[in-house]
């Protein structure tokens, strides 16, 4: 299974996210590549002909009824999908498709049954409440909804069982718990979506030399939705964050020097006390054992 991550009713600024598919043993497949979030797509020159590509001919590919206008084509799998995604139509047997099969899409799918990825890196949104989130397949919008496209896969069941190895927002401080670090979910029905609702609190750490980390801490809470439950259901990790309205200052600060001395003379008056105590304690336990062995000698 290949997850693919999606950031949708956030409008993301900038971003920094690999990917790197992982077989069933964990061991990458490949080198990681960026993703391309909101990455403008290349527009290709068209290329027109018909029907099948002759020596020195250009190729212009049908998209099989799905075509948005009459001069359009649809040169490779993956444009004939795109097409398919814009009418809202399922595309449910991609081998009957000329390009799929040239391909081979089918038998590519089938190599990667049973991977998982690894998506690491960073997003920089602005603050206000949004989400993003793992799950399979290609996500398009569509009547001002965000799906995803799930015809790519032979298959109707998604194992999205996922280890959290560290999520942030904003830089870490001393101190710092992020609560979704090392978090490990292992699904076991045939679908599942993961949601974490995030309540992420600004938070402001000055240091004992002045400096100040604006970062922001955050609490979850989790819940777990397993199986098929309609269109709206979709197999995935999905994060929802919004801001808090409260910010949090922490500070460092020297104790003045009287707080010290303070401290110290606690200190010593503790250890004197204890002192007197045990030595209270020896000394009447030596007087009790002396004045016993005396009356034995007596009698």
């Amino acid at each position: 299974m290949v997850l693919l991550i999606c950031a949708s009713f956030v409008r993301v600024q900038r971003h920094n996210i690999f990917k790197k598919r992982l077989d069933v043993h964990g061991k990458v497949v490949n080198a990681p590549k960026p993703d391309a979030i909101n990455a403008p797509k290349v527009q290709k020159p068209l290329q027109k002909h018909g029907g099948r590509l002759e020596h020195n001919e250009t190729y212009c590919g049908s998209c099989f009824g799905a075509e948005s206008s009459d001069d359009e084509c649809c040169n490779n799998c993956e444009e004939v999908r795109e097409a398919y995604r814009k009418k809202g139509w399922a595309l449910t047997n991609a081998d009957l498709i000329d390009q799929c099969h040239r391909e081979g899409f089918i038998e590519r799918v089938k190599e990667e049954a049973g991977e998982g990825c690894n998506i690491y890196g960073k997003l920089e949104v602005n603050k206000v409440a949004g989400n993003f989130h793992f799950a399979p397949g290609k996500s398009f919008q569509q009547s001002a909804m965000h799906l995803l496209d799930l015809m790519g896969f032979i298959t109707d069941s998604f194992n999205v069982s996922h280890t959290i190895n560290e999520l942030s927002f904003g830089a870490h401080f001393p101190g710092a718990v992020n609560p979704l670090d090392k978090v490990t979910n292992i699904q076991k029905d045939l679908n599942g979506m993961y949601q974490y609702f995030i309540k992420v609190v600004p938070t402001v750490y000055t240091d004992i030399k002045g400096r100040k980390i604006s970062t922001n801490q955050f609490s979850v809470t989790e819940h777990y939705t397993a199986g098929d439950h309609g269109p709206r259901f979709v197999p995935g990790v999905f994060f929802f964050y919004d801001l808090s309205p409260i910010k949090v200052k922490f500070s460092e600060e020297r104790p003045s020097f009287l707080h010290f001395l303070t401290n110290v003379c606690a200190i010593v008056g503790g250890v004197y006390s204890i002192a007197g105590i045990i030595d209270s304690f020896v000394y009447h336990g030596h007087r009790a054992i002396k004045k016993k062995m005396e009356l034995g000698k007596l009698s």
